[in-house]
């Protein structure tokens, strides 16, 4: 917890998490713990919709469109994009926190509202990229304009993404290598475990690119965002080129796997129809001399049974040369 900030401000917001006022000279980040207290200066500001406060609080900003409170304030959590009256608005993914500062796994929204003065962060539960920004603007990260904390804010979320993507790249590398070992080849359930996390990543990506697409395309973006709007367009692209890599990566493992499973298939098939090939002579003798009728070869002889066996292994054997001779035993 940064200094100067409890768990759930009691100011006069009750939904605020954190707080920062930041300096117009110098750029630097000043707690605060109520969002009346910060003044004129730059403010960022994150709330908890957990809250009651936080919705009241949102609807009585005169400074944030309709449109913009129906987006902070909304249920549906895909990723879009909306620019009215110079506000910018935005719902993004990113991965939720357990409250004992753990990733869960599961990806859940985080709203903002940019305006000339202020930045709102708003989230439903714990997300991993607002633990990481509060620490970094304790820790003295200036933010000298708006476009400084939409930078911060989407840089964070795609840091979290890359490494995530770094994560699962070695694991697919790991599985390759240990499946041209041929030691703890990796099996089904472990690379669709790994494809799952591929595509969740792949889905957050690709709809962030969407957003800042958006935001590029919109006429009514202020001129001051749309180099840091290009830049993170930009670096999205090269992360959804990295997912893409990772992906092929898998699915050249994947298919190498099918080929072996597929191959040792077929070799266990072809033994299964040479053991079958020769064993159907034997069983046609064993068969002919199983029969209760009369005038059955050797029936009176005390060798009958020996050379019973004999014939059923002569067939056997003449099945096999017969089946070396047409080409079927050479593989």
């Amino acid at each position: 917890m940064a200094k100067g900030l409890t768990p759930l401000s009691l100011g006069a917001t009750p939904g605020l998490i954190w707080g920062y006022a930041f300096d117009e000279a110098t750029g630097r980040a000043r707690a605060v713990e109520s969002c009346d207290e910060a003044g004129d200066a730059f403010r960022w500001f994150h709330l908890s919709l957990a809250h009651q406060g936080s919705a009241k609080w949102i609807e009585r900003q005169a400074d944030l469109p309709d449109e913009v409170k129906e987006l902070l304030l909304g249920s549906d959590n895909h990723q879009r994009a909306l620019i009215d009256e110079g506000v910018v608005g935005c719902v993004i993914h990113d991965v939720e926190r357990d409250f004992d500062g753990r990733d869960s796994g599961q990806v859940g929204a985080i709203r903002f509202a940019l305006t000339a003065r202020m930045m709102i962060t708003a989230r439903l539960h714990p997300m991993r990229s607002a633990d990481i920004i509060r620490n970094r603007l304790a820790q003295g990260r200036r933010i000298d304009q708006p476009a400084d904390a939409l930078d911060l804010l989407t840089a964070t979320v795609m840091e979290g993404v890359a490494a995530e993507m770094r994560d699962l790249s070695h694991d697919v590398q790991r599985a390759e290598d240990a499946f041209l070992d041929d030691l703890n080849s990796p099996n089904t359930r472990g690379l669709i475990a790994i494809r799952r996390r591929l595509a969740r990543l792949q889905r957050t990506v690709e709809g962030m690119g969407r957003v800042f697409r958006r935001l590029e395309e919109d006429e009514e973006l202020p001129e001051d965002m749309a180099p840091t709007v290009e830049k993170l367009s930009q670096r999205l692209q090269s992360l959804d080129a990295d997912a893409l890599g990772v992906q092929r990566q898998l699915r050249q493992l994947r298919e190498e796997i099918d080929t072996q499973v597929d191959q040792r298939t077929n070799q266990n098939l072809y033994i299964l129809s040479i053991m079958t090939a020769l064993l159907l002579p034997a069983t046609f003798v064993t068969g002919l001399f199983g029969m209760n009728t009369g005038g059955l070869p050797w029936s009176g002889s005390g060798h009958g049974t020996l050379l019973a066996t004999v014939t059923a292994f002569g067939a056997a054997g003449a099945t096999y040369v017969a089946l070396r001779m047409m080409g079927f035993m050479r593989r």
